[in-house]
């Protein structure tokens, strides 16, 4: 017997956290694309994930790479535009009350930025984190922390709900 829950409701449950995810890593502009990337991949996947699966750290695996494959798509494809704006845009990931700290984490080293955002937005475990970025727990810990102790240099007074 089947006791996965049906794919709208992984959808609704997870959503909001995959769409967090893709935004910090790559900006509002080019998240809601990744975000409809994963979640085509991960309902042709569903049926054959295994019913003790992680379902979230699942989820953020496949944005993940969702949005590492929408920046090297960007990085072979530039965009010509007709006239540069005076004032650049200012990406922000989702419920910005302080646009310097987002600032801030943007500016971080990929690695870091994505530990950050794996570890304090998504909510994985160093386990996972470290699955995702395809290295070592204690790696994953470690970019974590280098990204926080960065943040603090860059951003003073920058605290993370949750740290440990």
């Amino acid at each position: 017997m089947d006791m996965k829950l049906p794919f709208e409701n992984v959808v609704a449950q997870h959503g909001a956290t995959v769409l967090r995810v893709c935004r910090v890593v790559l900006g509002p502009h080019d998240a809601d694309d990744a975000w409809s990337e994963t979640f085509l991949s991960a309902m042709k996947a569903y049926p054959d994930l295994p019913e003790i699966a992680n379902v979230e750290a699942w989820l953020v695996t496949i944005a993940h790479r969702k949005s590492i494959d929408v920046l090297r798509a960007a990085k072979r494809n530039p965009l010509p535009v007709d006239e540069v704006p005076e004032a650049p845009t200012r990406a922000s990931p989702p419920s910005t009350e302080d646009e310097d700290l987002w600032v801030a984490v943007r500016r971080l080293p990929n690695k870091q930025r994505q530990a950050i955002a794996y570890r304090y937005v998504a909510g994985l475990t160093y386990a996972d984190i470290a699955q995702v970025l395809g290295g070592t727990v204690d790696a994953a810990r470690r970019a974590a922390a280098d990204g926080l102790k960065n943040l603090r240099k860059s951003y003073p007074g920058a605290t993370v709900k949750g740290e440990s």
